[in-house]
């Protein structure tokens, strides 16, 4: 059987004030929530985004200085609604790296606890095609 990921956890300080990122932003659907009834290492979460499942879990926030992130595709039109979403939150929006032309467009942002995100409108076909001197073969 071919590795297919499960599910992603992120540690958040405040499980309910962090759940508005995951319902306002990426339209997660909360479905399950621990209480005060901790099944594994602290007060948990379950939301469903997409098709994956997303978990949060009460702990301490990451420092803020990595390039770590995970990354959601959107459409190149929806860009202003979600920068409009993003800053209702009062959420750090993160300048974005250098890009070569053609290969979408993104918005990093912070989370609370220092998770970084990005939304991007590009794919892995078309970032392939448009890196130079490549001879990656299209991964489909």
């Amino acid at each position: 059987m071919p590795l297919e990921l499960s599910h992603i956890t992120l540690v958040v300080r405040d499980l309910e004030r962090s759940t508005a990122v995951i319902t306002d932003i990426f339209g997660g659907r909360e479905v399950y929530s621990s209480g005060d009834n901790a099944f594994s290492v602290a007060r948990e979460k379950f939301f469903v985004v997409g098709d994956m499942w997303l978990a949060l879990m009460e702990g301490e926030p990451l420092p803020q200085c990595t390039y770590n992130h995970i990354a959601f595709k959107i459409a190149e039109d929806e860009i202003d609604d979600y920068l409009a979403k993003i800053k209702a939150l009062g959420l750090k929006i993160k300048p974005g790296r250098r890009r070569v032309a053609g290969e979408g467009q993104s918005i990093y942002f912070y989370d609370y606890d220092n998770h970084l995100f990005e939304l991007h409108t590009g794919t892995l076909d078309v970032r392939l095609q448009h890196y130079p001197n490549t001879n990656n073969p299209s991964p489909n």
